[in-house]
């Protein structure tokens, strides 16, 4: 356990927190005003461990396996786990939306194990980046709606709308991001059919 793999233990365990405040907020006496603060400060930090687990792995030359493996699998555990609590009144997004996150990073995670067991490793892609950083950003922005929401500056029907665009707009990117991640590796992808198919 390194200083890289705590920040990145650290983000999974962030993830249940913020469901249950986002679901209890109300036995634990915290105003609907107040909430989405809480929610946003869960959010940065989760957002600056991703920031400096990669950071500190390399200032202090922590690069493991384990890291490289288990990093990308807590930001996909985190963020989903956001989105799905998402799910949940009063933002309510269509889960639909959530399976397209589930399915675009289980069907990256399978490919690259399975290409690492046969020897050799399928390349990450900047659009893979951009991606993490497009729903962390909808995260925030999805909890800054609340905002107005909860001070009666929004309805809660346009607050659902605005939600549901950002949503749908980071899922469309997220497709492409599979896309191009399969279009850039397919050498390699054709090379574990081959060794299949032997």
């Amino acid at each position: 356990m390194n200083l890289a793999n705590a920040l990145t233990f650290f983000r999974i365990f962030i993830s249940p927190i913020f469901l249950f405040f986002y679901l209890n907020y109300e036995s634990m006496g915290i105003s609907f005003t107040t909430l989405p603060y809480i929610l946003l400060s869960l959010l940065a930090l989760s957002e600056l461990s991703d920031a400096f687990d990669g950071y500190f792995a390399r200032k202090f030359n922590e690069v493991t396996d384990f890291g490289k493996i288990f990093d990308p699998m807590a930001d996909s555990i985190y963020r989903i786990s956001i989105f799905l609590t998402f799910t949940l009144p009063p933002i309510q997004l269509p889960i639909i939306y959530i399976f397209i996150f589930i399915y675009r990073d289980s069907l990256i995670s399978t490919l690259r194990t399975i290409c690492a067991l046969q020897g050799f490793a399928l390349a990450a892609r900047p659009s893979g980046k951009l991606k993490a950083v497009l729903q962390g950003i909808s995260a925030i922005l999805i909890v800054l709606l609340l905002i107005p929401f909860s001070l009666g500056m929004l309805s809660e029907d346009s607050m659902q709308f605005f939600c549901r665009v950002i949503i749908a707009l980071t899922a469309a990117y997220t497709v492409l991001s599979a896309l191009d991640y399969l279009y850039a590796n397919r050498c390699n992808l054709n090379k574990l059919l081959s060794a299949r198919s032997v």
